[in-house]
């Protein structure tokens, strides 16, 4: 289990299960799936300009690569890297089954920026080191207003994921990219795993660094609030010992991005960084504040008001996955601000 969405007006439920997505409605019957992924597909949102679902999507010959060939019993190998923003025609989603490369039903956009930092080699310590960052790809996706105010065109934002080395110095920040999809039709191509196309921006809007500690492999899923004007990042936790390693964060949406020298890279380097939101729980030694959250890092999506999906995600017997997608209320009490609505 990957991400949700949820499409309040339209009555509709997404769910990225790695290999698929999966379209409900709300009260969790099946309308349809796209099936047929090789490559690992990640956090999903709704873009609510064109009403398609918009998620984050991964070719790459690392363990998750490989893990994912070897679950569907595929004998090869990922030889090229790519990473796509995979664009779901959801109207077209009306069967089980669909194929994700002959329904017509997905696009994909190369994102150029995250394949230049993942593929880069640079010095950490005095030491060559594969991926620039630690940049492990990309996995949360979300749509809200630019950084600094909460009006304005919605752009998609793409959080990055992570390597969670904890002898590196560099891999501190969570890495946001911004980007303006409303010209995005002159990029998108159907997918094609025999021939991984490049047809994409060539630079985000924007470039942001957030400072959260090491979380391993990143943000997992991103999801923007109106009520609160918050980002959320969910993530799996980090290793390194001198950081809270909770999981979850809160990004200030309203506060603009400040030019810093990043922490822990061997040649000063100035970037904009975003800033935590001053609440949840303190940690005076880092001075990261987070959440303490059980479930969020296999979906959250905020419907206004207060409220939030949040998937609660597991194992049947049968070793199937499931998501249970369970209504939250937003208190903002530390540890953990979400309140399940009974």
């Amino acid at each position: 289990m990957q991400g949700v969405a949820v499409d309040i007006k339209r009555k509709y439920a997404y769910f990225s299960f790695t290999t698929s997505l999966i379209k409900t409605d709300l009260a969790g019957n099946i309308i349809g799936s796209v099936e047929g992924l090789t490559g690992h597909l990640g956090c999903i949102d709704i873009n609510p300009a064109d009403g398609c679902v918009y998620g984050s999507l991964e070719y790459k010959n690392d363990e998750v690569g490989k893990g994912i060939l070897n679950h569907l019993d595929i004998k090869k190998e990922n030889s090229t890297n790519a990473f796509y923003i995979a664009v779901f025609d959801v109207d077209k989603i009306t069967r089980k089954g669909m194929n994700a490369e002959t329904d017509s039903v997905l696009k994909t956009v190369y994102i150029k920026e995250v394949v230049n930092d993942y593929n880069a080699t640079v010095t950490n310590q005095g030491k060559e080191v594969k991926h620039r960052y630690g940049c492990a790809g990309i996995d949360g996706t979300a749509f809200g207003p630019a950084f600094g105010t909460k009006n304005g065109k919605y752009l998609l934002t793409v959080a990055c994921g992570l390597y969670g080395d904890t002898t590196r110095t560099d891999n501190d920040y969570q890495i946001i990219l911004q980007y303006d999809v409303s010209d995005w039709k002159k990029y998108e191509r159907p997918l094609s795993e025999k021939n991984i196309h490049q047809s994409g921006p060539e630079k985000p809007l924007n470039k942001y660094f957030v400072f959260t500690g090491n979380t391993t492999f990143g943000v997992q899923n991103l999801a923007y609030d109106r009520n609160t004007n918050y980002w959320f990042v969910a993530v799996y936790r980090g290793r390194k010992s001198q950081y809270p390693n909770h999981s979850m964060f809160s990004i200030d949406g309203m506060k603009k991005p400040e030019r810093e020298q990043l922490k822990g890279s061997d040649k000063p380097k100035e970037a904009n960084v975003l800033q935590l939101a001053k609440a949840g729980i303190y940690d005076a030694k880092s001075g990261i504040y987070s959440w303490e959250c059980k479930w969020g890092s296999t979906g959250i999506h905020a419907i206004g008001n207060g409220y939030f999906y949040i998937s609660q995600n597991g194992t049947t017997p049968e070793k199937k996955q499931y998501c249970r997608l369970q209504l939250y209320h937003w208190t903002g009490k530390a540890p953990n601000p979400f309140e399940e609505v009974k």
